[in-house]
């Protein structure tokens, strides 16, 4: 049981009573039965569908949606509740034991699907005209319109099932292998006058002590514990970065960028005209760093006061402190927004603990099955952190919008770039309004000091986390990386964003080991999706600032139809067109004004 004094851990007992339970075991029985009776629809499609009326084809497909929209989102509420349990207590062997069982089911879904996409792929141009047969389908047109662009980068059906099934053993099997190594563990570390045994994520939270010996000696003590287990990791580094250069050839991709440039709906055209605005961003981003370390009393900025917390403010935030900054800021942008988000807190969707076996990070998962979201968090009382709440609450509230909308799980399959407008927006909500009650220019200093934090990681850190993983790619296609050569990939990438801002002596070469997108078995790239949320999501906040209320409903909307369009259609309601440099650089800009502002203070 949480203490009033300790920040909250969620409850999921509203969707299933506990890990023995009957409900749950029924439900996974259940699961089981839907998916083996979707793979025999699938299954049972006309084998010829140039020999079959289109009626009979629609009929037939809108039979297989329906199903899978009921069957996934079956099994996507089961996920959700054991990763509840996984990703908060590694150590909890029930829910490693239940997961690894469900993981079958899961596969099994995962194959009827895909032999889904084989046969739409079949139907050829055929598809438009079946589309317009049937209510079901004209209501997951871009669902299938996607199936079908994507169908064209699939194996055979034997392979596709054999890679899935694979997959446990595989890409998944080193995925967990990470998340299990780098949550189980933990550092002897002196604070506060005493040792103590800290989870990884204590211990990377002190990179924002104010305490310079402090900070210091944490980022010592955390690259010392990366190196005990590099081995593991860099081993699961090659694992899945191996199984997904093998199936991107037998699937006829250019390379691994291909595919997370589709997953992310945008085109290599964006992606260039968003990098390059981001490159040419990187003076003014080391401006700062070069002014923060003058603030300092250094030259450059080595990492460990890269996160170093400026100015003075007497703020720190209890759970409850955040709970009601967070509301009241909700409020002034909605009503809405703020009363979704009481409900968040009121109901215990979050869990904010930092204990060990808990992963590291924050997230947000959707439960379908009940409507509600839960967000993980490792909350230390800094301002930082109530940003990071906001943010995924962004997440839940964007979820919320796909619920009310009553939109299915297969017309809710959002590309990353998307996934993160409602979080980025949330996060500048309560930035702004910490800016706007500074009560003097050093907390002024402060609160610009948590922003620009924020910004410069995901601009410049994740600049380099994409040159990261770009090279890791090309060499890994030779032969396996050595934990050294993980090492050595990952401090050239820093050197080539953070340039002259930071002190070359001391980075960070261990970033990739904790990383867990890195360890994404089905998403390679990750990471340069946060830098179009971010620059988006502070794009559409302008908009709002001009509109007000106004925007307000079609912003929900827009929530509402990530879903169902391009990245570059979606933003086409807001006159943004993000094939071109200059909207990059506009809010590439307003990030830069903070900058200028930050300089300025004395």
């Amino acid at each position: 049981m949480t203490s009033p004094l300790q920040p909250p851990r969620w409850n999921v007992s509203n969707i299933f009573p506990g890990l023995d339970s009957q409900e749950l075991s029924q439900a996974m029985t259940q699961a089981n039965e839907q998916v083996q009776a979707l793979a025999a629809m699938v299954q049972a499609l006309p084998a010829d569908p140039a020999q079959t009326p289109s009626a009979t084809l629609a009929e037939a497909t809108a039979q297989v949606i329906e199903k899978a929209n009921a069957t996934f989102e079956l099994t996507g509420t089961i996920q959700a509740y054991l990763y509840a349990f996984v990703s908060t207590d590694s150590f909890n062997q029930q829910a490693m034991r239940l997961t690894s069982q469900f993981e079958k089911t899961q596969v099994a879904g995962q194959n009827a699907i895909t032999q889904f996409a084989l046969w739409v792929r079949a139907l050829g141009e055929r598809l438009e005209e079946i589309i317009t047969l049937n209510p079901v389908l004209e209501s997951h047109r871009f669902f299938l319109q996607e199936t079908y662009r994507q169908s064209r980068y699939l194996m055979p059906p034997e392979m596709e099932a054999l890679a899935t099934e694979l997959s446990l053993s595989g890409s998944n099997a080193w995925s967990k292998l990470q998340g299990t190594v780098t949550s189980q563990k933990t550092v002897e570390f002196e604070l506060d006058g005493k040792v103590q045994t800290l989870p990884m994520p204590a211990l990377i939270n002190l990179h924002s002590h104010p305490d310079e010996s402090v900070r210091r000696r944490a980022y010592e003590a955390e690259l010392e514990a990366w190196k005990s287990i590099e081995a593991p990791l860099a081993a699961a580094m090659n694992g899945v970065k191996g199984w997904a250069i093998t199936l991107n050839k037998r699937r006829g991709r250019e390379d691994a960028l291909h595919g997370a440039i589709d997953a992310a709906r945008i085109d290599r055209d964006t992606l260039e005209a968003m990098l390059s605005a981001m490159a040419d961003s990187f003076p003014t981003f080391r401006r700062y760093f070069k002014a923060k370390a003058a603030r300092l009393g250094k030259e450059k900025l080595p990492w460990w006061d890269l996160f170093a917390p400026m100015g003075k403010t007497d703020r720190t935030y209890t759970f409850e402190d955040a709970r009601s900054f967070i509301l009241t800021n909700f409020s002034q942008f909605s009503p809405d927004l703020e009363a979704f988000a009481r409900r968040a807190f009121d109901q215990s969707w979050i869990d904010a603990e930092q204990r060990p076996g808990k992963r590291g990070g924050a997230f947000c998962m959707a439960i379908p099955g009940v409507k509600e979201s839960r967000v993980l968090c490792n909350f230390d009382g800094s301002l930082d952190q109530v940003s990071t709440i906001a943010h995924e609450l962004g997440h839940a509230y964007h979820n919320e919008c796909l619920f009310r909308a009553g939109k299915t799980i297969l017309q809710s399959e959002l590309p990353m770039t998307l996934a993160e407008t409602a979080s980025i927006l949330c996060e500048t909500i309560v930035v702004d309004a910490a800016l706007n009650q500074a009560a003097s220019p050093q907390e002024e200093l402060s609160i610009l000091e948590t922003s620009l934090i924020s910004d410069s990681q995901v601009i410049v850190d994740i600049y380099s986390r994409y040159l990261f993983e770009k090279e890791v790619f090309e060499r890994r296609e030779k032969a396996e990386l050595s934990p050294e050569e993980l090492c050595e990939i990952m401090e050239r990438a820093q050197r080539a964003t953070y340039g002259d801002g930071l002190d070359e002596r001391y980075l960070h070469k261990y970033m990739w080991t904790w990383k867990p997108h890195y360890y994404f078995t089905d998403l390679s790239f990750y990471n340069f999706p946060y830098a179009f949320g971010l620059l988006f999501g502070v794009g559409l906040y302008a908009i709002y600032r001009q509109r007000g209320a106004d925007f307000i409903p079609d912003y929900q909307n827009l929530l509402a139809s990530t879903g169902e369009a391009s990245a570059a259609d979606l933003a086409k309601r807001f006159g943004i067109d993000i094939r071109q440099r200059s909207f990059w650089e506009n809010s590439l800009a307003i990030i830069g004004e903070r900058i200028e502002r930050y300089i300025a203070i004395q």
